[in-house]
């Protein structure tokens, strides 16, 4: 079958901005763990055992360093002295101790680093098949409420936002919060007074970052909005380029997006100023904390309360602890971005599904293809109801048109039908069933459709023409395509049906494209056929050989064809004339132009539209 249907209610043209922050934090990152991150515990377990392990051999290095620079400096005064000088063996054992804590420390953060990375991939991998699952169990409504950009944006940009966020997040906070208890607890260690000296500017240090981080988080989410709305210009003028330059509308055109790049432009320098100014401030306060503990350490290595080494030591720890307090705060603002993301993933796969079985349903062999339409009522919204009151009767292999203004209802009815939508009062039967009472997907191979927008996929013609039975043979696949008249245009291309259309399907024309749907729906051999416009992008020489095809394949078959242009139509055993969502007429051409009511106003306007032409 061909792709998604047209009509339905509008939809909107922009996308759901980015939140900054998940409406319940702790329920969303409680729900990530339980739903997601509890597969992998001991993974995370090991995650968090080495990282600690790296941080740790990573911290006592300062101060087996210290060690090392109290030993020259001791074997320099001993030289002085007279003695024997700066012992270059116990220098080499000391380096050696260093270099083996760097090399431990360093593979434990290597495999802390590739574990949580094929975790966080491991996690993505899944959302990312549950929230494809989960899109084709949703209904057709939940689309027509959103645009396709915003279902794309969570696929994509969700999903990587949390994958990599995670990874970053979870490693840096372990890593972080080990770096400050374990500086704090070698620099006291060292000296407790040049501690409380090192502390006193922390509050400081956390006041400015987080100032800093609160001010550029706006700007950083505009611009992530921002990068937004320009991408979506690019790709709307990428698209539309030739009717951008049809109506000369090149200026316009990059004057509106001069001014989305404008404003993206101010977002982007001001949260990458603010981002910016954090290093300078975080170095300034550092140095007055340097300048503190040199003058202070200075004055204990004079009175002998602590050696050259120590201080030296120090100095590292004191420059060290300054970095895991910055990335905690940014680690916040990280963490708000990351549970939205991951709001937003959880919100959709939480939609209602459509209920696609049903206990004890019955069975669509050996149906005939008979269906009744009674006092049939529906709206897209409950409160904005579209279809009135249909009835209607269709026997067993009749051809039915459905004809009638933009908006009628038309394509609405065929909807229905097919359980795209249930219907808000009455009930609609195939052969005195209701299809209430039949599995949704078991329902849907009754029909084969041709739309109006073809939609065919990334392949080759001959995956495309057998999309609707796949397990179908080569000479099968040439019959469909013979019948619907497309042979002989794809034996004329390169590999034939193994030629591979685009992404877009540019390299055929559009009346080509519909020749392949409809060659599609022979090869199904459906037993109720919908036809919405199906010959709209087909010349007219090729229409009438595409209608000797389609009368013969509806022969035997129950058949809908929605129809502007009536002369495709006037064959029809009934035409039901719709207006507002109720039959206003029905009969077949004679009887309804004998009728000379709302169709044969259609008819011959259409007619009238011809002569003027000619």
């Amino acid at each position: 079958m061909p792709g998604p249907m047209g009509g339905g209610p509008m939809r909107g043209n922009k996308t759901k901005a980015t939140q900054e922050k998940a409406k319940n934090f702790k329920g969303t990152i409680k729900k990530l763990f339980k739903s997601y991150l509890a597969k992998y515990k001991w993974q995370l377990l090991v995650v968090i055992i080495f990282a600690i392990a790296g941080t740790i051999f990573n911290i006592v290095g300062p101060k087996v360093l210290g060690n090392a620079t109290t030993e020259i400096y001791q074997g320099l005064v001993s030289k002085v002295s007279g003695g024997e000088g700066i012992n270059f063996g116990k220098i080499a054992e000391i380096l050696i101790q260093l270099l083996i804590l760097y090399v431990i420390s360093m593979c434990f953060s290597a495999i802390e680093g590739i574990t949580m990375s094929r975790v966080c991939q491991k996690i993505a991998y899944k959302i990312r098949n549950d929230l494809v699952h989960k899109i084709n169990n949703l209904p057709m409504k939940y689309f027509d409420k959103r645009t396709n950009g915003e279902v794309l944006s969570i696929i994509t940009n969700d999903i990587d936002m949390l994958s990599s966020n995670l990874d970053q997040s979870i490693t840096q906070i372990i890593t972080s919060i080990c770096t400050i208890i374990g500086i704090l607890i070698m620099m006291l260690s060292i000296s407790w007074q040049m501690t409380l000296v090192s502390v006193c500017i922390l509050p400081i240090t956390i006041f400015s970052v987080g100032f800093i981080v609160k001010k550029s988080q706006k700007y950083f989410k505009a611009q992530q909005d921002y990068l937004g709305h320009v991408n979506g210009k690019v790709e709307e003028t990428y698209g539309g380029h030739v009717i951008i330059k049809a109506f000369n509308s090149e200026e316009k055109t990059i004057a509106e997006f001069k001014e989305q790049n404008d404003t993206l432009y101010n977002v982007g320098w001001k949260s990458q100023f603010l981002s910016g100014l954090m290093h300078p401030i975080m170095n300034f306060l550092g140095n007055v904390s340097y300048v503190a503990i040199a003058i202070l350490g200075g004055y204990y290595a004079i009175k002998g309360r602590i050696t050259v080494g120590n201080i030296q030591s120090f100095i590292q720890y004191s420059k060290q602890f300054n970095q895991p307090i910055a990335q905690v705060a940014q680690i916040s603002g990280t963490l708000q971005l990351m549970a939205a993301a991951a709001e937003r993933i959880f919100e959709f796969l939480e939609e209602d599904d459509e209920k696609e079985r049903i206990d004890n349903a019955k069975s669509v062999k050996d149906l005939d293809g008979s269906i009744e339409f009674k006092n049939v009522k529906f709206g897209y919204d409950e409160d904005k109801i579209i279809i009135n009151d249909f009835s209607a009767k269709v026997k067993d292999g009749q051809k039915v048109a459905i004809v009638g203004p933009t908006g009628a209802g038309k394509t609405t009815m065929v909807k229905l039908l097919m359980r795209f939508y249930d219907i808000n009062d009455g009930a609609i039967y195939i052969d005195g069933n209701n299809i209430a009472d039949y599995n949704r997907g078991e329902l849907r191979t009754l029909f084969g459709m041709v739309l109006q927008d073809t939609w065919l996929f990334n392949g080759t013609i001959k995956d495309n023409i057998k999309y609707g039975k796949p397990d179908a043979t080569d000479n099968e696949v040439v019959e469909a395509a013979k019948a619907a008249h497309i042979h002989h245009f794809i034996k004329t291309l390169p590999n034939g049906y193994n030629m591979v259309l685009n992404e877009e399907t540019s390299n055929i024309s559009a009346g080509q494209k519909q020749l392949l749907t409809i060659a599609r729906v022979i090869l199904a051999d459906p037993k109720i056929l919908i036809l919405d416009e199906a010959t709209s992008s087909i010349d007219t020489r090729t229409e009438l050989q595409i209608q000797s095809a389609m009368d013969n394949l509806m022969k035997g078959r129950t058949s809908f064809i929605i129809a502007h242009r009536l002369s495709t139509i006037k064959n029809a055993d009934l035409i039901l004339v719709m207006q507002h969502g109720d039959i206003v007429e029905q009969g077949n051409h004679e009887e309804l132009l004998a009728k000379n009511g709302e169709y044969a106003k259609l008819y011959n306007s259409q007619f009238e539209d011809c002569v003027d032409e000619a």
